[in-house]
């Protein structure tokens, strides 16, 4: 497994590429996740990604994956489980002081980081560890948070083309004059009432 996770971090870039191909799959498909229910697709979802990011992460299914920021480095593989950067304990060549045969996850990170075009994502500081969603998928929440707001922001386009367009008539009015009303249909609205 370490050597997998090794390989990963030294093809970051290639990682980060497919992750954000799967994340825009996986924001597509999120019509199809809502109607089925997110509940119900939870559980298959969360084994496939468990499968996957296993083998290549060695990822602790910690519900809240930041591989995208920090280099395809698995922060939870550190025995002190830290999110935000190494302790103080590393040893020259980067290795860890608690598992001196293991390098640092952050010290892996931030070469992992130097590859990818996302790598400056690595400086931003992580919220802390919410224990209650282990073992669910972080794909699935991520992609429902982003569909939500790309269906926020398409509704808030809407709306602004809505309240836009009076004010565009006041201020820029119709280079034409609007033809008068057929007499017909004058006639009709004065005979209805």
């Amino acid at each position: 497994m370490y050597r997998i996770r090794l390989f990963a971090i030294r093809h970051a870039r290639a990682f980060e590429w497919i992750y954000q191909r799967v994340e825009r799959v996986m924001v597509a498909l999120d019509p199809v996740f809502a109607r089925i229910g997110y509940a119900r697709v939870e559980r298959p979802v969360a084994l496939v990604e468990r499968a996957v990011k296993t083998v290549l992460f060695d990822c602790k299914m910690c519900g809240q994956c930041v591989l995208s920021s920090t280099g395809m480095s698995c922060p939870m593989n550190c025995p002190k489980e830290l999110r935000n950067g190494p302790c103080g304990g590393v040893r020259p060549g980067g290795f860890c002081e608690v598992r001196p045969q293991m390098r640092c996850v952050w010290a892996l990170a931030w070469e992992g980081a130097g590859r990818m075009r996302g790598g400056d994502r690595i400086r931003e500081v992580l919220p802390p560890l919410d224990r209650s969603l282990r073992g669910s998928s972080s794909w699935l929440r991520v992609s429902r948070e982003k569909a939500a707001k790309l269906r926020e922001a398409r509704q808030a386009a809407r709306t602004a083309v809505a309240q836009a367009f009076p004010e565009a008539r006041r201020i820029e009015p119709a280079t034409a004059p609007l033809a008068e009303e057929p007499a017909s249909a004058v006639n009709r609205e004065a005979a209805g009432r």
